[in-house]
C-alpha cells in the first residue's frame, strides 16, 4: 500500500461531501480510498505507448438524424383548441406596457 490516507484527508473529503462519518465509517473509507489508489497505481504500470487517447470506449459517430418535415401547414388544427386566436396566431394577454 504505497498510498497512505491520513485521518485529515478523510475529514477533508467528508467536509467536501458534506458527510458526517463515524469513526468506523472513517476507517472503512480510509481502506477503500487506499485500495482505489493502489489500483490506479497498478494501472499506471501498463504499457500504453502507441495507444491513442479516447473519450469513449466505443467509437462515437454523428448520432443526429436528418431533419425531415413531417407535418405541413396544420395551422387550423393547431389553433382549433386555442382559447383566443387572431390573424392565424395565438392571442395572449399583453404582459409588457
Amino acid at each position: 500500500m504505497a498510498n497512505i490516507i491520513t485521518d485529515e484527508t478523510i475529514e477533508y473529503v467528508g467536509i467536501l461531501a458534506k458527510l458526517e462519518l463515524s469513526e468506523e465509517e472513517k476507517e472503512h473509507a480510509k481502506k477503500d480510498m487506499a485500495n482505489m489508489l493502489d489500483y490506479i497505481d497498478m494501472l499506471n504500470e501498463l504499457d500504453t505507448e502507441g495507444v491513442e487517447p479516447m473519450s469513449h470506449v466505443f467509437p462515437v459517430h454523428n448520432v443526429f438524424r436528418e431533419d425531415i418535415v413531417t407535418n405541413v401547414d396544420d395551422r387550423d388544427n393547431i389553433l382549433a383548441n386555442a382559447p383566443e386566436k387572431k390573424d392565424g396566431s395565438f392571442q395572449v394577454p399583453k404582459t409588457v406596457e
